[in-house]
């Protein structure tokens, strides 16, 4: 019986062979993200050769260090659990920093990482990973948003205006000197919230958000972004896109939550992102430099070389005209930022002029929101414009003085 298990084995190995195939990888796996290890070597490459792999629906890859960049390319191909096809070489976006300030900066096991890829169902992958100077450490990334013995298939839902906010833990986060949430302008919002899915709607996991959030002292511009990677997913799908940003942000990045304020899919769709009350100012982790004091709305896709269409477009000025207006903010002005951090593109302390409603390019040298995005975003300011309710539109908040009117900047 043995020599015939030991036959049977080899064989099984000999087909795995033969199909090009490495036998299923060992991988470690929590809350639906499961990791594989990029063997070390020398040179300029690492490489994960063609492999079976548990399901997932994401991927992406990261490393030990978050302060170092991947000056090179990640690219990777996937198998689809549907037709057993692979598909071509695609692209990861390395465009990614760490946040520079807040708890997220300081949590333990931090890592650098790529934007993740949404692939659909998929159970193979390989990888290359290219560059001057790799960083150490290197792994890939495998996001399951349904699966696990918890499977989550959350509805969309839009819900009640007064809907109250998350709960979150009550934990002291150590060394952050936090200042006091703004609260609105007096005279309330001047423009209509938008239908917002929220995080019970798409099936948030509160129990891996371990810190409560940060709130600084006001919104005074909303960064537009793109998730990049792919169009290529059905809006029945989106909840389970945001369930896998949101994983990869906290497992896979090892930030507190979800990175993003907003999150808006190709239908037009509004998701609330990181938690603390879609009304308050939480500190996010998506414009590194810019996080102070701003919000943010990504939206799920590559928008390089996609159109953006009608409904995404009023979408987002929506959000940015809802959230502005709460500080009676105009979001076809102009606003003087300050940069927290060196960012390649400003010096921490360095002082910029951003319109209201900027792309994360604006901020930070990166692509994002994609050349057709960024296009769009005079328009989309037009449209914020037109969705205040001119009339008797709360005040602008006085500033003390001009160095305490750009932002909080919290320390690294």
């Amino acid at each position: 019986m043995t020599r015939l298990l030991l036959h049977t084995a080899v064989a099984t190995a000999l087909a795995a062979g033969a199909l090009g195939l490495t036998p299923p990888a060992r991988a470690s796996s929590s809350d639906g993200v499961h990791t594989v290890r990029v063997p070390d070597g020398e040179g300029h490459e690492r490489s994960l050769a063609p492999r079976t792999t548990e399901p997932f629906s994401m991927i992406g890859v990261t490393w030990d260090d978050p302060d170092v960049a991947l000056d090179g390319t990640a690219l990777v191909r996937t198998r689809s659990r549907e037709s057993g096809e692979w598909s071509t070489w695609r692209a990861l976006d390395t465009d990614v920093r760490t946040p520079e300030a807040g708890p997220d900066r300081l949590r333990a096991g931090v890592r650098g990482g790529t934007q993740p890829l949404w692939t659909g169902p998929s159970d193979g992958v390989q990888v290359r990973v290219s560059g001057a100077r790799l960083p150490e450490g290197l792994r890939v990334e495998l996001i399951d948003p349904d699966g696990g013995p918890d499977a989550v298939h959350a509805a969309l839902v839009e819900p009640d205006i007064d809907e109250p906010d998350v709960d979150v833990p009550d934990i002291d986060v150590p060394d952050i000197d936090e200042p006091a949430a703004a609260e609105p302008a007096a005279g309330g919002p001047n423009a209509e919230r938008p239908a917002v899915t929220s995080r019970s709607g798409w099936g948030a996991d509160e129990s891996l958000v371990k810190d409560p959030p940060t709130y600084t002292t006001g919104t005074r511009a909303m960064f537009v972004h793109h998730t990049a990677g792919t169009n290529d997913y059905t809006c029945a799908e989106s909840a389970s896109v945001v369930r896998g940003v949101f994983l990869y942000h906290v497992r896979s990045n090892g930030w507190n939550d979800i990175g993003y304020h907003f999150v808006v899919d190709k239908c037009g769709r509004v998701f609330e992102g990181r938690a603390g009350g879609i009304d308050k100012p939480v500190l996010g982790a998506h414009t590194y430099g810019f996080n102070t004091g701003t919000s943010s709305v990504s939206v799920l896709g590559d928008y390089s070389k996609t159109t953006a269409n009608t409904a995404v477009r009023e979408s987002v000025a929506k959000v940015a005209a809802w959230k502005l207006g709460l500080y009676g903010i105009d979001p076809t002005g102009t606003v003087v930022l300050t940069a927290g951090a060196d960012n390649g593109k400003y010096k921490a302390g360095q002082k910029a002029t951003l319109p209201r409603i900027p792309g994360h390019r604006d901020g930070y040298p990166t692509e994002c929101p994609g050349q057709h995005l960024y296009d769009d975003l005079p328009e989309i300011r037009t449209l914020a414009g037109k969705a205040r309710k001119l009339e008797d539109p709360a005040p602008e908040p006085t500033a003390p003085g001009p160095e305490v009117e750009t932002t909080v900047t919290l320390p690294r």
